[in-house]
């Protein structure tokens, strides 16, 4: 996909576009991937959109170089860059995994510009009191730094937790796969952290779809064990178009028939 770089205050964003679609649809990868995840919907969605992909901070070929959380003002000052640069004045938005928490993050501030949410396994519809109490206290953060250079006490008591049936299969695997390494413990640090300002409002995003009237669709993976489609019900309360759609699959839900899927809907 041809790329391009936005400079944003000190910063450099990496993105990507392709399609030659009429309508302008942009997409927030999750967690440790980029831009490129978005590569398989163009063949299936291409015609309809433009697509343009973005690189978050610490992800991909974005250079994130502010000595400050990332923000939702800061997200939607991007997405204008990006409309301007379209010349697009409206957009469908897709968020995959921690990119569809970054996406309701943007409806508050972006309804009114927003023809289409496109919510894939969303990470945000449910708080993490753990996630809260290590990026928004400054304890819980002192506690994760430590725990990312030093996990033996960490991998004890996920273990532990996991034997008395506390954490499923999945989630313990998801975690200790996340972490059994330094980097990629670094990585998690280091993204929560800088991430820690990104959180949803839902109650004034259901008010906001309804207020426009904004056609929403949750996907979920029937064996995603990390992100169970139940939370879906919790954003999708019959107030506004909104939908919510069961794969027979996992958490990886991104591939050319999922844009079939997609364009089938919307």
């Amino acid at each position: 996909m041809p790329s391009f770089y936005l400079t944003y205050a000190g910063s450099r964003f990496h993105g990507v576009q392709e399609g030659q679609g009429p309508q302008l649809l942009i997409c927030l990868h999750g967690f440790g991937e980029s831009a490129l995840h978005f590569v398989p919907l163009v063949k299936t969605m291409g015609a309809r959109f433009t697509i343009v992909a973005l690189d978050m901070p610490l992800h991909g070929k974005t250079e994130w170089n502010e000595k400050r959380a990332f923000t939702p003002a800061d997200l939607q000052a991007l997405i204008m860059m990006v409309l301007q640069q379209q010349q697009q004045e409206r957009f469908s938005l897709m968020g995959y995994s921690m990119g569809g928490r970054l996406s309701l993050c943007l409806v508050p501030p972006m309804a009114a510009r927003l023809q289409h949410l496109l919510l894939l396994a969303p990470d945000g519809i449910r708080n993490n009191p753990w996630h809260m109490f290590v990026t928004r206290t400054w304890l819980g953060n002192r506690l994760f730094k430590h725990v990312t250079y030093h996990p033996a006490l960490l991998f004890k008591l996920l273990s532990f937790v996991h034997k008395l049936g506390g954490v499923n299969e999945s989630v313990y695997k998801f975690v200790y796969n996340s972490m059994n390494k330094l980097d990629k413990r670094v990585q998690v640090y280091q993204v929560w952290t800088v991430m820690r300002r990104m959180l949803p409002h839902l109650r004034a995003c259901r008010q906001l779809l309804a207020q426009y009237n904004i056609p929403t669709l949750l996907i979920y993976g029937k064996f995603d064990r990390i992100i169970p489609a139940v939370l879906g019900q919790r954003l999708v309360n019959g107030t506004f178009p909104g939908e919510i759609l069961v794969l027979d699959k996992g958490h990886q839900l991104i591939s050319p028939e999922l844009g079939s899927t997609i364009l089938s809907k919307i």
